[in-house]
This record gives C-alpha cells, structure tokens and sequence, in this order.
C-alpha cells in the first residue's frame, strides 16, 4: 500500500491519528513544515492541495523561491582523475559508484 500522496512535484505521508479520528499528512522531502488534516479522504487530498498552493502563494509573496524535492537524480561532472580513485574506492568496498556516492554524500551532510 503506497501511503502518499503527490500534487504539484510535492509528495506528502498520510497517517491516522486515533485520538482525534483524522487523516493527517506531511509534506516530505523539503526542510519547511507543510501539514494538513481532513476527515476523509478527499478532505485531506483537498487539504493537500490547498496547503501546497498557499505555500506557493506565500513564497510568491514573500518573493522567495519555494523549496522543492530533490529528484534523487544527480549529474556530476569531475576530474577524470577524480572519477577513477572514486571507481576504484567503489570497488574495493564492493559497492556500485552510485551507493559509494550515497553514502559519502550522507556521511558529509551529517
């Protein structure tokens, strides 16, 4: 079961609050703090979408570039030189250059 939903690029967690018996959402994936409620699920889908367009809204206002999901996708151009120690340290921890990247990208954004 695929527990998101998307609008406008923007993907959003769902989740059940037990307590107050809503359907709550958060936007994923961006540092600012994008939240919604309903009661159903088209309140909450609408809710979504209501959300993402004030945000735009807002940042339109505020003459600020709203922040956007990372695409996961990278390209990266580097020394050849670069490009070959990084091949060869992929190899030795038997891994695939991509997850070598990943995982020195993650340990520097720490």
């Amino acid at each position: 079961m695929n527990n998101t939903l998307s609008y406008k690029g923007y993907r959003a967690s769902l989740d059940f609050d037990p307590e107050d018996r809503i359907l709550i959402g958060r936007v994923l994936d961006i540092h600012d703090v994008i939240g919604f409620h309903g009661t159903s699920v088209a309140d909450l889908e609408t809710a979504f979408h209501e959300a993402i367009d004030n945000y735009l809204d807002a940042c339109t206002k505020l003459e600020q570039e709203p922040e956007k999901p990372a695409s996961g996708r990278m390209m990266l151009r580097v020394d050849p030189v670069i490009h070959a120690a990084s091949l060869r340290a992929a190899a030795q921890s038997g891994q695939s250059l991509n997850k070598w990247a990943e995982d020195v990208f993650r340990r520097a954004s720490r």
